[in-house]
């Protein structure tokens, strides 16, 4: 069980609350045919998530450090590959079994608590598809990979959601009252570098990431976060730290 008691949660999105594999992989690809490049792997694509959409189609392309195509390529890349996934990004996604179950376990629990998305995903799409699914109801706020000049592993989004959460309190709430949950060492940096508690959920897009990093506490599915929470006992929690 953490302690203090976190008045602060802050969740990564994909591979974290939803399954977004398949749509962004098919984006991808979607993209790749339409600029006559060859498709990729599943499995391939799904390594390259994690980093902001930017990211994505750089590595797609073959270029993830700029040094291939010029910008105005990339771009273009970009625009289609946004583009298609704004259209496509529900076909198959869909809530992890358990999370919406816990994420109501964790407000009946600790009401005081707040909760919040911080996602290197773009902004519009996280929000509209936490919206359909009803995920929105449990986070104050919601933000993405260009909600600021920076995104993850930067703590700037997570110092941001500190300071509204302190002002929706009406007290300080500290790096060390809050925590960040999410599937890759991305998330588990993020925490590191803000000061606070991390959870690497293990049953996301980018598990085998979490071992270089060692985050806090490990959870194998969103039940396990009850337990790290000390909401519900389990003998599966495994504590990393």
């Amino acid at each position: 069980m953490l302690y203090p008691t976190p008045r602060l949660i802050a969740f990564d999105l994909d591979g974290t609350l939803i399954d977004s594999r398949i749509d962004l992989c098919n984006s991808i690809n979607a993209m790749l045919a339409h600029f006559d490049k060859p498709q990729l792997p599943e499995p391939v694509i799904a390594g390259y998530i994690g980093d902001g959409a930017s990211m994505l189609v750089r590595r797609a392309l073959g270029d993830p450090e700029g040094d291939v195509h010029d910008e105005e390529y990339v771009t273009d890349a970009l625009t289609f590959f946004l583009n298609y996934y704004r259209v496509h990004k529900l076909d198959y996604t869909y809530v992890y079994p358990g999370v919406i179950e816990s994420l109501e376990s964790i407000r009946a629990s600790y009401p005081d608590t707040l909760m919040a998305v911080l996602t290197n995903k773009p902004v519009n799409p996280s929000r509209d598809i936490c919206a359909h699914f009803g995920l929105d109801r449990f986070f104050f706020q919601n933000y993405g990979g260009n909600s600021f000049h920076t995104k993850k592993p930067d703590p700037h989004g997570l110092h941001t959601l500190i300071t509204e959460a302190s002002t929706i309190a009406g007290e300080p709430i500290t790096p060390s009252q809050t925590l960040m949950v999410g599937d890759s060492d991305i998330d588990i940096l993020t925490a590191r570098s803000c000061g606070t508690t991390s959870i690497g959920c293990t049953f996301g897009l980018s598990p085998h990431t979490l071992a270089a990093v060692q985050p806090d506490y490990t959870a194998h599915t969103p039940a396990d976060w009850l337990t790290i929470l000390g909401i519900v006992p389990s003998t599966a929690l495994s504590q990393t730290s």
